[in-house]
């Protein structure tokens, strides 16, 4: 049963997120809203480096930091995007099915050399380093695409430009 509700909850967001993805202008990846801001290829880059630490969770019982290149370069072509997301799923889907309760229970850890980030049994880890984070950087994403007019999808429900009226 708890295995059930993580698998369903990882692929909702999982698919939610790849709707807003789907909506990327690739003529305005490299926009930003702000001079301290991603822009928008660099966020939907980091979503996709969200994913690849999702994958890490299952593959080893930690991710240092100090061993991962900081930025990547931004993806510039929306295919990019949505290739890589759709294959790293792909692989994250097949990793949670073939955990157990066991598996999902056992510690993890984020570290960066010898300083601990984070450590919560594997099934936590996804929930909050891997999916909320990402719930988080998703959002961004939706204000971006709000400031550049383009249509934003309804997450959890209808967005004003599905027909959403208050």
């Amino acid at each position: 049963m708890v295995k059930q509700l993580i698998v369903g909850d990882a692929m909702q967001e999982l698919a939610n997120t790849r709707r807003i993805l789907e909506r990327l202008p690739e003529e305005h990846m490299a926009w930003k809203p702000h001079e301290k801001s991603m822009t928008l290829g660099e966020l939907a880059t980091h979503l996709i480096n969200l994913l690849n630490w999702q994958i890490a969770i299952f593959q080893s019982p930690e991710l240092d930091l100090s061993t991962v290149p900081l930025r990547r370069e931004a993806l510039e072509r929306r295919a990019e995007v949505l290739d890589e997301f759709d294959e790293n799923v792909g692989i994250l889907e097949k990793l949670i099915g073939e955990s157990d309760e066991k598996t999902l229970g056992e510690g993890w850890t984020l570290r960066n050399g010898d300083h601990i980030i984070f450590q919560a049994p594997r099934a936590m880890a996804l929930r909050t380093f891997g999916l909320s984070h990402m719930i988080h950087h998703r959002a961004q994403l939706g204000v971006y695409l709000r400031l550049l007019d383009i249509p934003v999808p309804g997450i959890y429900g209808p967005s004003a430009d599905e027909g959403f009226q208050n």
